[in-house]
């Protein structure tokens, strides 16, 4: 196994190898977090500080599950409660994580660019857990796994990305990920929640625009929906939430006409009645909850290759 990065930033300069790197080592993890005592040593003696300045619970915990699983040490910094709630500066924030020593740290902020800035100023690895509108790679790393995992090579397959993409850092993420594993990507969703230079044609290779959601879902592989962030209807972006549910929502008749078997994904959490109905979000054709399992897979296999852990060291049982 060759790994040379010291940091998972984006993921929109990474090569199909390295992706796939990653999604192999994962079944690794999966394989950790079947057994009885869900545990292995790799990361013993190693210390992963989990900073999350902007609300999460999802990722948080699938982190800390994920470290815990190869057996680091966690400590948590969340905003509520902390220094960073009572106005200290990213750059003091960074000095103390500094301080404290960890091995990786696994941060979240408002502000893109913010892991960057912390990448720079430390000597720890830096994984980025979603930063503002620009990248969340490890939600793309896992969704590439549970395409993957359901459809085997993703090689011409088509996945449609439906719903809030201007503000989505999952969005950029999927696209950043899936592309370069041959995927094809087609965007839906209203023209107002779109980046107007997509939606004017420039748009990033092997990905395509189809405002039609009934179009753009006809004969596709997969279909991933995007949380609709209501204040976008309050901004004027939107006409009103029922309106965007019968023209963009997976609703359970419109999902009953694509192919079979395609499945639908969703990053979470949910709106459910408005980006996704409730029986499609629980029904047959959802990976919802398995893209969940497979985070804390992808993130044990982001963690040991940054915390660079002994390979035969995976094959000992807790």
């Amino acid at each position: 196994m060759n790994w040379s990065r010291r940091h998972v930033l984006d993921i929109d300069d990474w090569s199909r190898n390295e992706i796939e790197t990653v999604l192999d080592q994962s079944r690794a993890m999966v394989e950790i977090l079947q057994r009885p005592i869900r545990r292995a040593p790799p990361l013993r003696g190693r210390t992963v500080i989990l900073f999350f300045a902007e609300a999460s619970t999802r990722t948080r915990v699938s982190f800390e599950l994920a470290a815990k699983a190869l057996s680091a040490d966690v400590t948590n910094i969340t905003a509520s409660g902390s220094s960073v709630e009572k106005g200290e500066s990213l750059y003091d924030t960074v000095r103390t994580l500094q301080a404290l020593g960890g091995d990786v740290v696994v941060m979240r902020h408002a502000s893109s660019g913010a892991p960057y800035f912390v990448a720079q100023r430390t000597d720890a690895a830096v994984i980025n857990a979603g930063d503002g509108w620009h990248a969340h790679p490890t939600q793309g790393l896992l969704d590439a796994y549970t395409l993957r995992d359901a459809l085997g090579d993703l090689d011409e397959k088509r996945v449609v990305i439906v719903g809030d993409v201007l503000h989505s850092r999952v969005a950029r993420s999927d696209i950043n990920t899936l592309v370069p594993l041959g995927a094809r990507i087609t965007l839906s969703g209203p023209p107002t929640l779109i980046p107007t230079a997509w939606r004017c044609g420039q748009l990033p290779l092997g990905v395509t625009y189809e405002p039609d959601l009934d179009r753009a879902i006809k004969g596709a592989d997969a279909v991933i929906a995007l949380r609709l962030q209501r204040e976008r209807q309050e901004s004027g972006l939107l006409p009103s939430l029922r309106e965007y549910s019968r023209v963009w929502g997976l609703t359970a008749d419109r999902v009953a006409r694509m192919r079979p078997h395609a499945p639908v994904m969703h990053p979470g959490p949910m709106n459910e009645g408005i980006e996704i109905d409730a029986a499609v979000a629980h029904g047959s054709r959802s990976l919802i909850e398995t893209q969940v399992t497979n985070g804390v897979a992808v993130r044990m296999a982001l963690l040991y290759l940054l915390a660079g852990a002994a390979a035969p060291a995976l094959e000992e049982r807790a």
